[in-house]
């Protein structure tokens, strides 16, 4: 049913036709550059599901699933594993988990279809990954390791709020364990005040001015690529339907 949507929508982008959708852009824009890379020309109209994509090239846009249900699921399971490794020190119990979300019916089953779950699962998964891991470096603070895992954190959760604001659940997650984190900081009396400040500037800097940087550039992306009018022009303003190819009022001249 929901290919019929974000199908679509990755047609708007291939062919650079503005729309409106209640999600952020960046699942839809990662399916239209899958379909755009392999091929796909934008043209199957997406009318209603179940219509057969006949000699139109579909697959790459199912394909954004990182190239495969087995790949996707191998990854998956990575993301389990390794932070469950690291809470819970036990590798019969994360190889279990890695096991149960690797052969998932409903997780299989959502990956093989034009969907933005899987997407959304990846930098979900991906953001836990990263947070477990940074608070793994927390005895050598501002090391390499440490500001990689920080700031891919950052991205992850850029990413999860980008496909879906059902990612702004993980931010809670990793909010939450950054609150505890800089609370026992403040509580270590052998932590100066000056190095409890970087502590806080560093994570404002990866965990909120990052996210919130490459969540406004997603958008920026979207604005310059949609150029075109399409069936989104009248959520927005006439000023802003003038700058819109092929718009009633592209190019025209209107008063402040």
């Amino acid at each position: 049913w929901d290919e019929t949507h974000f199908g679509k929508m990755g047609s708007y982008y291939i062919n650079r036709t503005f729309f409106f959708d209640v999600h952020p852009p960046l699942g839809k824009m990662l399916i239209g550059l899958a379909g755009y890379l392999s091929g796909y020309d934008g043209t199957f109209p997406f009318q209603k599901p179940g219509d057969r994509y006949e000699q139109h090239n579909y697959i790459g846009m199912r394909g954004v699933r990182l190239c495969g249900t087995s790949l996707l699921d191998q990854v998956r399971g990575l993301f389990s594993l390794v932070p469950l490794l690291e809470l819970s020190k036990s590798l019969p119990a994360a190889l279990l988990t890695a096991f149960i979300l690797i052969f998932d019916t409903g997780c299989i089953t959502l990956s093989q279809y034009i969907l933005l779950d899987p997407i959304l699962m990846f930098f979900l998964m991906g953001a836990v990954l990263s947070m477990v891991k940074c608070n793994n470096c927390a005895d050598r603070p501002f090391s390499a390791s440490w500001w990689f895992w920080l700031s891919l954190t950052g991205v992850n959760l850029a990413g999860a709020m980008g496909v879906k604001f059902v990612g702004l659940f993980v931010v809670l997650l990793v909010g939450l364990n950054t609150i505890y984190d800089l609370w026992d900081l403040l509580g270590n009396l052998s932590l100066s005040l000056v190095m409890f400040g970087k502590h806080l500037l560093a994570r404002v800097l990866c965990l909120i001015v990052l996210p919130l940087a490459l969540y406004t550039a997603m958008f920026a992306v979207h604005f310059a690529v949609l150029n075109r009018s399409g069936p989104g022009d009248g959520f927005f303003s006439s000023a802003f339907q003038s700058q819109l190819i092929g718009n009633n009022l592209h190019n025209v001249s209107i008063p402040e």
